[in-house]
């Protein structure tokens, strides 16, 4: 299997960042890419651009989602869209906890089990699941609903290769590190200084080069599946370990 073998692609979180780059990529490659995010005008944008079907839905609207789903025939299912939240479990609200996994997890699994049975059913199709580091490493700073968000993303991708065995219906992780996209624009509330913090002295990952992996995945042979891909930075790394030093009682 390769691009010649797929005729369309659905994408979310398709109006900025790795989205948009990827609707641009498979768009160029060929393929019918129906983009899926909520803010419409920037799809029409895109759609001007590309020639992509937008469409401004709500991946949380399970309902709205089931309705798209019904009237298109997917080949490639990019599993992008995605959300943040400052703080970790310590600080977190029930608002930031339903959000993150309304949009980061459920709505994935909604979107998985309305698309992959038409993929086994025509013994052909690939489901790429974009998770993150957060998704296999704990680090300073994270936000914990996130983490385990993501972690979620691991396993669904790792037990549908599972639910798949037999099927020419590929699945790929792609866990990308710190990509240049608004996502810590958002959560700062400024994306001028999420720009000056976290990008200007940094050589991070541009949307281009994960829609570039993406790319690379559906273009393999269909004797090959790229199951997992770890993408960083080439300045950044994972891990490390703190140990809290023993608080020593203080006398009076």
């Amino acid at each position: 299997m390769a691009f010649s073998d797929y005729r369309t692609a659905l994408v979310t979180g398709a109006s900025s960042g790795i989205g948009a780059a990827t609707v641009r990529r498979l768009c160029a490659e060929g393929l019918t890419v129906h983009a899926v995010a909520r803010n419409a005008e920037r799809l029409e944008e895109l759609a001007a651009e590309t020639g992509c079907k937008p469409h401004p839905v709500d991946v949380g609207d399970s309902a709205a989602v089931e309705r798209l789903i019904d009237a298109i025939e997917i080949d490639v299912l990019v599993n992008n869209a995605g959300q943040s939240r400052r703080g970790n479990i310590l600080d977190t609200t029930p608002e930031d906890v339903d959000a993150l996994v309304d949009i980061n997890l459920r709505a994935v699994l909604h979107l998985t089990r309305l698309v992959v049975p038409g993929m086994a059913q025509r013994n052909r199709g690939h489901v790429i699941n974009i998770s993150s580091i957060a998704g296999h490493y704990a680090f300073p700073g994270g936000n914990t609903v996130y983490h385990a968000t993501k972690a979620g993303v691991h396993s669904l991708s790792q037990q549908l290769r599972v639910d798949l065995f037999g099927k020419n219906v590929r699945v790929t992780e792609i866990s990308p590190a710190r990509v240049e996209t608004e996502v810590f624009g958002r959560l700062l509330g400024d994306l001028a200084e999420a720009k000056r913090r976290f990008f200007d002295d940094y050589d991070s990952l541009q949307p281009e080069d994960l829609a570039n992996a993406i790319a690379f995945v559906v273009d393999a042979p269909a004797r090959m599946n790229v199951a997992f891909m770890e993408v960083l930075p080439t300045q950044q790394v994972v891990g490390g370990l703190n140990f809290a030093q023993r608080k020593t009682p203080t006398t009076s």
